[in-house]
């Protein structure tokens, strides 16, 4: 997928930031590589420091990359918060919000972070099963320096931000060859 932009979500403003870029592709190996590119005055968002790449819960109340991923017509589905501070968190849910979190290191997506003048640009590799299809969501949560924060999404559920609604799932990647 090339890149494509998020669109805020219209209850939250967010002055630090123009806009972010997504892109998520099949890699070789049958994973997905996920990129994000916040496009701003990013010294006025809230950017943790870096820290240890480990499993960490609640990333999402702060600036975080999220990556959502079901099969075509499955209720089950994937989530996966990449902080920029490289912790991450993965929770499997069997049907809308029903999940837990996992707390497996092999999930490790090793998120990468580069900085750049106006620009943040955040990357990961997440493993994924080989030859299904899938619905993908792409999410950030983004916290100014004032505390605000705004939810960014590929597409909005209506309503209050919601990234698990099915509705936000609005990318489709075909089956991977092998």
């Amino acid at each position: 997928m090339p890149s494509a932009a998020l669109e805020r979500h219209p209850d939250a403003a967010c002055d630090a930031l123009r806009g972010i870029e997504a892109s998520v592709s099949r890699t070789a190996a049958g994973g997905l590589q996920v990129a994000f590119v916040l496009d701003g005055n990013i010294d006025r968002v809230r950017i943790p420091p870096p820290r240890p790449q480990s499993v960490v819960e609640g990333l999402w109340r702060h600036t975080c990359c999220e990556i959502f991923i079901a099969r075509f017509g499955a209720p089950g589905y994937r989530e996966f918060n990449l902080s920029p501070s490289g912790e991450w968190a993965a929770y499997d849910f069997t049907r809308y919000r029903e999940g837990r979190l996992l707390d497996d290191p092999s999930l490790s997506p090793g998120i990468v972070v580069r900085a750049a003048s106006g620009a943040l640009r955040l990357s990961a590799s997440i493993a994924v099963p080989h030859g299904q299809t899938l619905v993908i969501g792409l999410a950030a949560v983004i916290e100014e320096n004032s505390g605000a924060l705004s939810y960014w999404a590929l597409r909005h559920a209506p309503g209050k931000p919601d990234f698990h609604h099915r509705d936000a799932f609005a990318l489709t990647l075909a089956e991977a060859a092998r």
